[in-house]
């Protein structure tokens, strides 16, 4: 009889939009929850877009956050509170500050797409939720994008020439079509093994249960 395998693998896809501090907290606990449960997973990082409507200068972020969920600046305070928090147990930085602005995504996510084919996507996306959320820097500024891409690994004049070229543009939005007609409207969403799906930041015990329930059912 074969022994088991020491470190077994799930798939596991995440939409999720770069300028959304739930996807990099719910990240973060799902590494932890494979860490814990000693288990691999073949991780693809998918498209959507929070604001595909914002302007190329952005907005304020607590502006936009009052503005669009009807927060006070009391609540938008203690989200940021219980953001910092989360991110220093997990090990990521959250540097908000007055001046942090919301940004449109498309570039990214065309680039992200890019970096999928060169095998350097989840490089590449750890790299933007680390500019945007803790450098605060504008990662809807090319040369801020090819910067992450020179981080993650990859060519930056290849990169410029796919961003410019305009080709990623209707794959990226095929992709959050996708997502859309299955009924994913809010990221983190998480989709384990094809079948389970977990929306939000859900925690590491959470993970942890739905990882151990991918690998008894393929045992």
């Amino acid at each position: 009889m074969p022994s088991p395998d020491p470190h077994p693998t799930v798939q596991i896809d995440v939409v999720s939009d770069v300028v959304c501090p739930w996807c990099i907290v719910g990240f973060r606990q799902l590494d932890a929850a494979l860490k814990q449960e000693n288990v691999l997973a073949r991780l693809r990082w998918h498209p959507f877009e929070l604001n595909p409507a914002m302007g190329p200068d952005g907005q304020n972020l607590r502006e936009h956050i009052m503005e669009k969920y009807g927060a006070t600046v009391e609540q938008s305070q203690q989200t940021r509170d219980q953001l910092a928090a989360l991110g220093a147990e997990l090990g990521f930085t959250f540097n908000f500050n007055d001046d942090s602005r919301i940004v449109n995504t498309f570039a990214a996510h065309q680039l992200l797409d890019w970096a999928e084919t060169r095998g350097r996507q989840h490089p590449l996306k750890l790299a933007l939720f680390e500019a945007y959320f803790t450098q605060q820097r504008d990662i809807s500024n090319p040369e801020v994008l090819l910067n992450a891409v020179q981080e993650a690994g990859l060519d930056p004049t290849e990169a410029r020439v796919a961003l410019d070229s305009g080709v990623h543009a209707i794959p990226v939005r095929e992709k959050q079509q996708f997502w859309t007609n299955r009924g994913i409207s809010g990221v983190p969403s998480m989709v384990f093994g094809g079948k389970y799906l977990l929306t939000g930041a859900q925690g590491i015990p959470a993970y942890a249960q739905v990882l151990q329930r991918c690998l008894a059912e393929a045992a």
